[in-house]
């Protein structure tokens, strides 16, 4: 069994590689069928972002344009549209394809994934002959895995056995309960979610990111909040403005009729002396 390391300390064994697409490729940088008008170059940096293939956060090794804000997953960026994925464990009696553009709604394919529950909305990889599917993330997730923070080994449990919503399951990452496919121990009775796994392939673990949803969720509350800030302090300031054009007015006009009995007099003068 080889594992493959990562600096945290937790390693997994690799089901496979990904396939290669038959996109064009210099090096380290490539031309993808969805951003022809600028390479994407390889690159790796510990900074969160969101994968403009599956729409899911990553961080660590990503192909980036260097001329605008788009990214892509490495597991994201090699497959081709309609690629085929043979004889994958969490599915093996039917061959999958994969998907550049979220499922239509009404048709027969999922929205969710059948590996870690969370919505489906771009890339995926989905069963030819039924509706079984997952993200580019979870198709790379290994059978067997082992995490820095649990001594023993852990194996996805079969889907019947996994769901630690209806279980009562408590993941040993978030401790929380949650629907989709569970990880467990053989040993002792520690689990761990598949959707908190993913952080692994993903490079969120590495990168000592957590809880992207929340924080995400407060990015955008202070985006919320200062948004609310500057429109209320713009419509203090035209408020001001406006009052004070008003006053301005007002004051003119009285200054005016204050004037109006001086020239009436000037004129009456002039009658008089005429």
């Amino acid at each position: 069994m080889t594992a493959l390391p990562s600096s945290s300390g937790t390693t997994f064994t690799p089901r496979s590689l990904y396939p290669m697409s038959p996109q064009l490729i210099f090096g380290e940088e490539i031309i993808h069928y969805s951003h022809q008008q600028h390479a994407l170059s390889m690159i790796n940096l510990p900074d969160l972002f969101r994968c403009a293939g599956c729409l899911e956060d990553g961080a660590g090794k990503r192909y980036t344009c260097q001329q605008c804000d788009f990214h892509l997953h490495e597991f994201c960026a090699l497959p081709y549209p309609n690629q085929v994925l043979k004889n994958h464990p969490f599915h093996y009696q039917h061959n999958f394809y994969f998907h550049s553009k979220p499922a239509a709604k009404g048709g027969i394919a999922k929205s969710r994934c059948d590996i870690c529950g969370e919505p489906m909305k771009g890339y995926a990889f989905r069963c030819g002959a039924c509706s079984f599917s997952m993200h580019p993330c979870c198709e790379m997730l290994p059978v067997d895995i082992v995490i820095s923070n649990h001594p023993h080994k852990l194996q996805l449990l079969p889907p019947a056995a996994s769901s630690s919503a209806d279980l009562g399951f408590v993941c040993g990452e978030c401790k929380k309960r949650r629907s989709g496919r569970v990880y467990g121990c053989t040993v002792c009775g520690y689990y761990l979610h598949a959707v908190c796994a993913k952080s692994i392939v993903n490079g969120l673990y590495d990168s000592g990111i957590k809880g992207t949803e929340k924080h995400t969720s407060k990015l955008g509350a202070a985006a919320r909040l200062a948004s609310r800030v500057v429109s209320n302090f713009i419509g203090g300031l035209m408020e001001s403005i406006g009052e004070g054009l008003g006053q301005a007015l007002v004051q003119n006009v009285t200054k005016g009729k204050a004037r109006q009995p001086k020239k009436k007099k000037k004129k009456e003068k002039k009658e008089r002396e005429g």
